[in-house]
């Protein structure tokens, strides 16, 4: 029988939902939505807390609270090891990736690729590959989990609670940007918080504490006679449905089907490099800090916090096939689809089961809000950064002339084109049931991402790895993934009662084994091509390197053609805490005495010269409103008086409100002086700047963090 929501329920899934929409049109209000960082970057003004709340939700979606703790449910404590791991890689993002992605000055990942390497073909098949990745395995895992905790619940209209929820993501992600998808994200993580631990010692206590959730797991199997007397089944052959031997260890023989420990270690691994270290999602939110102090700090945040899935999840998802196991762990393919309408297995109804079995009236209605937050952070995070890389990625190529405002317009529109593919994607996941929805989106991630892991580790860490051995090695591994994807889809597992007749390569080679394969042979051939190709340029390397991400001060050369651009007595523009003390950049034929009385709309951003003969593929940013807009485009340079245009102002009231939610209108830069926005420039070099005190307490978080980390992988797999 299913639950009904009471009184009390419907109450506090009305307050979240006004809570959220307060604070999407708070950050409407109160931030810069008019200029690319503000929109797509929250100006890069945010605050270690919010970022480290909003890498953590952006992660734990929906598909985390369904697939983790159904796979916990199936398999026991080995799919915590992909937290744990997390929990590292997350370091490795603040300490080593995000200093390069800052001096590099770069939005999107794609454009990183692009500035490493020159050219465009890299950065247009990473665009495309991300955006592909994020329908397979982001957009349509969160919303068929989304559905099916609304459906196993409460029994609402699928299509219905999945159109609201869409639309309502998608309105705060259009009107708010990146500000409102943290600011939301930061209350949803309290909120998803509060809810997972009070489901954990609700069920903790109902099975009488951990100690005893490992040992009454391992009992937990169904009553087959029961079940055969209770259902009319015609099949009355029974699967193996009792706990797995090793379901207490995390990290496995090599021959598990679920985590064995050669290819978590050296496939697994470097793949998840790619979800942690350079997809979208993830990066966007880093890039949005005041500086790498703030990164850092919110890296660490996140990392103490991927602590918690696996007690807040994974065991939970045990304790329900320890209290529900006639129907968790169903004994054929028919009594699984009498159960939860999936032949493939039940498991991935352990967490909502468990929602609707143990928790209280009132407290129902605080788990539902933390199932519709997880579900609308990950699709705020997956529209925010989707139209962020179409955006910058694609329609730049094709508009290289686009406004600011354009390319606000753009975004927003793609927003709305993720929000019809949503939608019309809902039936075919409602047919795409499996038994462990969590291993889904591993194993179509590690046929397709090991390539990209590769090469971002290939351009950070090796300055002679050039744009022929990236693409040829990225490419080679690409297909190869491609491939592997089609035959694994194409020899599907059969059912549990029935032989596995598929190829020998395809089910004794589990997917982490292929995925090192992939890892190795993409690097081995970038490796080869980079050798027997010229080096890449100086300009490449100077600033997206691991070995060059402190060179703050270097010099240019310009080609003949950019003779008229050169500047006399140049000086790049550097830090001080005295603003008397800045460098200016004196504009051709112009004397100090006479720009003082420049305004700021003389001001322009010269894109830094090319060495002749090497040139660079840059994405510049036109019309950059801020000096954080302009700072992956060059140093600031007087380039004499520009004609100064009157912005016309439109009469219409109905206009001027669609300007204001949409965040078209730019503030006027006429009030702010000179100084003000040289300053400004300055703040932007700054932001890898850390003060002594601060980078050792931040060191000894990362000491502190990683030696967690460390320990439960021990612990678990002991």
């Amino acid at each position: 029988m299913r639950a009904v929501l009471e009184t009390a329920d419907i109450a506090i899934v009305a307050l979240y939902f006004v809570l959220v929409l307060c604070i999407g049109f708070f950050a409407m209000w109160k931030s810069n939505r008019s200029t690319v960082s503000g929109y797509f970057l929250a100006g890069r003004s945010m605050t270690w807390v919010a970022i480290g709340a909003s890498l953590f939700v952006s992660n734990i979606g929906s598909e985390h609270f369904i697939g983790l703790a159904g796979s916990g449910a199936a398999s026991g404590f080995a799919v915590g090891a992909w937290e744990f791991n997390a929990l590292l890689l997350l370091q490795l993002l603040g300490w080593v990736f995000i200093p390069i992605y800052i001096r590099s000055g770069v939005y999107t990942m794609p454009e990183y690729l692009s500035k490493r390497f020159g050219g465009h073909r890299i950065q247009v098949y990473f665009a495309a590959l991300s955006l592909i990745l994020y329908i397979f395995t982001k957009l349509s895992v969160d919303l068929y989990s989304g559905a099916l905790f609304i459906q196993e619940s409460l029994g609402w209209n699928l299509y219905v609670s999945v159109i609201l929820l869409i639309s309502m993501t998608a309105l705060l992600t259009v009107t708010g940007g990146l500000v409102a998808v943290i600011y939301t994200d930061t209350l949803q993580a309290l909120l998803m918080i509060i809810g997972a631990l009070t489901l954990m010692v609700i069920s903790m206590m109902e099975v009488g504490g951990f100690e005893e959730v490992k040992r009454r797991y391992m009992l937990a199997s169904p009553n087959v006679t029961s079940i055969l007397l209770t259902y009319n089944l015609s099949n009355t052959n029974s699967c193996n449905v009792d706990p797995k031997k090793d379901a207490l260890k995390m990290l496995r023989n090599p021959t598990d089907e679920d985590v064995p420990w050669p290819g978590f270690i050296l496939g697994q691994t470097p793949a998840s490099v790619w979800y942690w270290c350079a997809d979208q999602v993830i990066v966007q939110r880093v890039l949005a800090a005041k500086n790498i102090a703030h990164a850092k700090g919110s890296t660490l945040m996140a990392g103490f916090l991927k602590l918690l899935p696996m007690f807040i999840i994974v065991v939970p998802g045990m304790i329900s096939r320890i209290l529900f196991a006639d129907d968790i762990a169903c004994i054929n393919p028919e009594h699984c689809m009498q159960v939860c309408g999936s032949r493939a297995g039940c498991s991935n109804i352990a967490y909502p089961r468990l929602v609707m079995k143990l928790v209280p009236v009132g407290l129902r209605g605080l788990m539902m809000a933390v199932m519709i937050a997880a579900l609308m952070s990950d699709l705020d995070s997956i529209f925010n950064s989707a139209s962020t890389i179409f955006t910058l990625d694609v329609y730049k190529l094709i508009r290289k002339t686009a406004s600011s405002r354009e390319l606000m317009i753009v975004g927003r529109i793609f927003v709305a084109f993720m929000v019809v593919i949503s939608i019309a994607w809902v039936p075919i996941i409602v047919e795409m049931q499996g038994g462990q929805m969590y291993l889904y989106i591993q194993e179509v991630a590690d046929y397709l991402t090991p390539p990209v892991a590769a090469l971002f580790l290939l351009a950070i860490f090796w300055k002679r790895c050039n744009e022929q051995g990236a693409f040829y090695g990225g490419m080679a591994g690409f297909v190869l993934g491609a491939v592997r994807l089609t035959l694994a889809f194409a020899y599907r597992a059969p059912e549990c009662d029935q032989p596995d007749n598929r190829p020998e390569f395809i089910k004794d080679i589990h997917y982490m084994y292929v995925a090192t394969a992939l890892f190795w042979v993409t690097g081995l051939i970038t490796v080869i091509v980079s050798l027997l190709t010229s080096p890449p340029t100086k300009e490449q390397i100077r600033t997206t390197t691991f070995w060059s991400k402190k060179s703050l001060v270097v010099k240019e050369s310009c080609s003949p053609k950019d003779e008229p651009y050169k500047m006399q007595e140049k000086s790049i523009l550097r830090c001080s805490e005295n603003s008397e003390a800045i460098n200016h950049i004196i504009p051709n034929g112009k004397s100090e005495d006479s720009i003082k009385g420049l305004q700021p709309e003389d001001i322009n951003l010269l894109v830094t010269c090319r060495e002749e003969g090497n040139p660079v593929a840059s994405l510049g940013h036109s019309e950059a409103e801020t000096p954080v807009d302009a700072y992956s485009n060059g140093q600031a340079a007087l380039m004499g008086e520009k004609e100064r245009k009157k912005e016309t102002e439109d009469g219409s009231r109905y206009w001027k409100f669609i300007d204001w939610f949409c965040g078209f209108k730019s503030k006027s830069l006429s009030k702010r002086s000179l100084r003000d926005l040289m300053e400004e420039e300055a703040v932007c070099l700054q932001m890898l700047e850390e003060p002594p005190q601060v980078k050792i307490v931040l060191n000894i978080g990362l000491v502190a963090v990683c030696s967690l980390g460390i320990f439960m992988f021990v612990y678990f797999s002991l």
